[in-house]
C-alpha cells in the first residue's frame, strides 16, 4: 500500500500533528467528521471505488467522502501513521428496531489500544454518528443534544453495542471483537455499491456531524437534527448544489451534475409519489 499523505489530510481537515493521546485522538475525530461527510457520489455515479484505504484518502483530498469502509478505512490509515494502535471490525448496522441485530458486514469498526486503560471506539463511517471517541465502557454518553449507549453485544459474543439515539438514521450498531483487515469486506462493498437493493444505489445521500447536531441530504431533501429536526425540500438545481456545496463541501463538475441531478429529482418524485395515499 502506498503511504498516506498525513500532512495533506490534516491540512485538508484542519488538524494538526499530535502524539497519540485520548485528547488529541478525540481532536481528529471530531476534525475528521465535520470536514469530511459521508456521502455516496460515487455510487450514484455508476463509478465503482476500491476499498484500498490509500486511494479513499486521495478522493478525502480531492474534496469527496465516501461511506463507512472509505472513511474508517482511510481514517485507520491516518491514524496509524500518527502512532496510534487500530484494530478493524466486523460490524452489523440495525437500521430499525423490528429488524434483526446481526454481524453482516455492511459496516467496519475500529477500536483504538494503547491509551491508558479505556480501548476507545473511534467511527467516523456513520453518517449522523459519533462526534467523538468513545470508550468501550458499558454506560450512557452524551453527545451534542443526543445520547448514545454502549453495552456487551447480545449477538457477539465479546464484542460490543451501540445503542445510537432515537433520532437518528440507524437503531443501532453491534461490533465482533476480531480484529479482521479490511479485505473481508470486498464481496459486502460490491454489494453495496452496485446492487439495486442497495440503499446508497437507491437513494443519493450526504451526512455530516458537528457538536450540536447532524446534517442529512436525502435526495432532494435536506434535514439538520439538533433539539428538533427541520426539513427543507430544494427543489431546484441551484438551491440543490448550492447546499450541497456550503453544507457538505461537495462540489461538481457539469456532467456529474447533470446525473446527479436527474437521479436525486426522480428519487425525490418516486418518495413523493409513493407517499401519497
Amino acid at each position: 500500500m502506498r503511504a498516506p499523505d498525513v500532512s495533506a489530510l490534516l491540512r485538508r481537515i484542519g488538524a494538526e500533528p499530535e502524539p497519540p493521546s485520548p485528547a488529541a485522538l478525540a481532536r481528529l475525530h471530531r476534525a475528521f467528521v465535520e470536514h469530511v461527510p459521508y456521502e455516496d457520489v460515487e455510487v450514484q455515479l455508476g463509478r465503482v471505488t476500491s476499498l484500498d484505504a490509500v486511494d479513499s484518502l486521495d478522493r478525502i483530498l480531492a474534496g469527496r467522502g465516501g461511506y463507512c469502509f472509505h472513511l474508517n478505512g482511510a481514517f485507520a490509515v491516518l491514524l496509524e501513521a500518527l502512532g496510534y494502535r487500530v484494530t478493524r471490525h466486523k460490524a452489523g448496522v440495525q437500521m430499525r428496531p423490528e429488524d434483526e441485530p446481526s454481524i453482516n458486514r455492511n459496516h467496519v469498526g475500529l477500536f483504538v489500544h494503547d491509551l491508558g486503560e479505556d480501548l476507545w471506539l473511534v467511527d467516523v463511517g456513520l453518517g449522523d454518528g459519533l462526534h467523538a471517541p468513545l470508550p468501550l465502557r458499558t454506560g450512557t454518553y452524551a453527545q451534542g443534544p443526543f445520547t448514545i449507549g454502549l453495552r456487551p453485544s447480545e449477538v457477539a459474543p465479546g464484542g460490543w453495542r451501540l445503542d445510537h439515539d432515537p433520532r437518528g438514521s440507524l437503531h443501532g450498531v453491534d461490533f465482533d471483537p476480531e480484529a479482521v483487515e479490511l479485505s473481508v469486506f470486498a464481496d459486502r462493498h460490491e454489494h453495496l455499491s452496485t446492487s439495486p437493493e442497495s440503499g446508497f444505489v437507491k437513494t443519493f445521500c450526504a451526512q455530516r456531524t458537528d457538536g450540536s447536531g447532524w446534517d442529512s441530504m436525502r435526495a432532494l431533501t435536506l434535514s439538520r437534527v439538533e433539539e428538533t429536526t427541520k426539513k427543507t425540500v430544494l427543489e431546484t438545481p441551484r438551491d440543490w448544489f448550492g447546499a450541497l456545496a456550503d453544507v457538505f463541501g461537495l462540489v461538481f463538475t457539469a456532467e456529474e451534475r447533470d446525473v446527479l441531478w436527474t437521479k436525486a429529482l426522480a428519487q425525490h418524485e418516486a418518495h413523493v409519489s409513493s407517499s401519497r395515499p
